[in-house]
């Protein structure tokens, strides 16, 4: 505690975003465990390293955790969650607007119809496709970045729809992908390094380890993406560039948010800057790895596996939420092997991020990669159901996937599930006391005024203490009498 004391002290000096007294004061009294739900707006003016240094002495038994027994009488909140400006945001559900075929449809005019059936289903903030001109049609290649004519749509098409979804009192993010880009012109030997458009760049953009694309910049802060010139954010101008493009996004196209494409490529540090300079409604990274295994068998213990994505989360300055890739991957093997007990970590917790850090954690299922027609990690479809349950009733930001918004069995399930979260008052920072985690059973209590049940063994609550509300094959959720 005295050795993270002290580097603390340090890094809020550099950054002068606290003196000494307040620092040291924010760290001894309970207000410093509120400082992982502070809004952006907020973090971006007062001490965020205090935030997520803090957090992470908490995540690893230092400080006392509020998660461990669950509150007879729920407390307000005194903030929403990172990039949250109330608490009603934080109870907040996020959807993925778009799957892996999407560019083949006129995509910007069909969420404009269906504006009107998203806000019916209580979604409040929507993920949409990369919106720049790109290599591949799925937005995922970019090369000129202002230009937004795309296979979804044109600039104009675009600029509607967000204004449309804003109507229907959606938050809109963009899918930002910047840690790669495809070049428009060959270099004198022949390289496709030579850029085109507004950011005209050249191979000192590159970064000098990519030999693929002959870089010249500086060495790389993330991992190496093969297909296209990995973007040297270490360069100045580079990043002057980004920001611009990001503010240009914000207040001539009108998104409020974004989700960042590959982060493990670049350094958190760097969406960490693009984050306080574009002050968005809400931000989450891409930042995927694999689990660990025992042979085919993941292991029971993921904490290195989340230990990773907090490690990002933390480079961000706590300036943006992860999706929760070891909530997904435990869920996986909850449900193909019947082993529920997996949902309890060694210290009575949830076991993926959102055990360690839930303000930061946003939470799924499925995605464009995942699911649709890649399907390269499809979530069971035997436990769909119960993972809904397990993501609507636990802390995080829960991000639904656009092809289970149109089935209509799951449709219907999903409208249940979030009106029951906002109603409930469930939020990114609610607390979870789980009572049972055995093979077939898992019974947890959020918040102390709300009960779930998912597994194949029955169980029934104390009928004078709980009143049931909503119930499924294999799941059951109840309210505090």
């Amino acid at each position: 505690i005295s050795k993270l004391r002290d580097k603390l002290e340090a890094i809020a000096k550099e950054l002068e975003l606290a003196n000494r007294e307040s620092f040291l004061s924010s760290i001894a009294s309970e207000r410093a465990a509120d400082l992982a739900a502070l809004p952006i707006r907020e973090t971006t003016k007062s001490a965020k390293t205090i935030d997520t240094a803090q957090h992470k002495a908490e995540s690893h038994g230092k400080l006392k955790s509020k998660d461990r027994k669950p509150r007879k009488q729920m407390k307000p909140q005194p903030y929403g969650c990172v990039s949250c400006h109330s608490l009603s945001d934080c109870s907040r559900a996020a959807a993925q607007g778009f799957n892996w075929e999407s560019w083949k449809q006129g995509w910007y005019h069909k969420l404009m119809d269906q504006a009107d059936e998203f806000a019916d289903l209580g979604i409040t903030c929507i993920w949409l496709p990369p919106p720049t001109d790109s290599v591949s049609p799925q937005g995922y290649m970019p090369g000129d970045l202002y230009n937004l004519n795309s296979k979804y749509g044109s600039q104009e098409d675009l600029k509607r729809c967000v204004a449309k979804l804003q109507s229907k009192g959606l938050k809109v993010l963009c899918d930002i992908v910047i840690n790669h880009r495809c070049a428009q012109k060959q270099d004198k030997n022949g390289i496709w390094n030579v850029f085109g458009g507004k950011m005209a760049w050249d191979a000192e953009a590159i970064v000098v380890n990519d030999r693929k694309f002959k870089g010249r910049g500086n060495r790389a802060t993330g991992d190496e993406f093969a297909a296209a010139p990995n973007i040297d954010h270490m360069q100045d101008y580079v990043r002057k560039d980004l920001t611009d493009w990001m503010e240009w996004l914000r207040d001539d196209v009108g998104f409020d948010g974004w989700r960042f494409d590959f982060v493990r490529g670049y350094g958190g540090q760097f969406v960490r800057e693009y984050v306080l300079a574009t002050e968005p409604h809400y931000v989450v990274g891409e930042y995927w790895d694999s689990l660990d295994y025992d042979g085919s068998v993941p292991r029971i213990n993921q904490d290195r596996h989340r230990q990773q994505t907090i490690d990002w989360i933390t480079a961000a300055g706590g300036a943006a939420t992860a999706f929760d890739v070891t909530t997904k991957g435990i869920l996986h093997a909850v449900f193909e092997k019947d082993e529920l007990n997996r949902l309890r970590d060694g210290e009575g917790r949830p076991p993926g991020v959102m055990g360690w850090w839930p303000s930061r954690a946003t939470t799924f299922l499925e995605n464009h990669d995942t699911g649709s027609t890649q399907g390269h990690w499809r979530f069971p479809e035997e436990g769909h159901e119960q993972g809904l349950v397990y993501l609507m009733t636990h802390p995080g930001t829960p991000c639904l996937f656009y092809d289970d918004m149109l089935e209509p069995k799951k449709k219907d399930m999903i409208q249940k599930l979030v009106a029951l979260r906002q109603k409930a008052g469930i939020n990114c920072r609610s607390e979870v006391y789980i009572k049972h985690a055995q093979k077939y059973l898992y019974v947890a209590e959020i918040d102390g005024s709300l009960l779930m049940k998912i597994g194949k063994a029955k169980y029934e609550p104390d009928g004078q203490q709980w009143k049931a509300l909503e119930s499924g094959k294999n799941w059951g959720i109840w309210q505090r009498a």
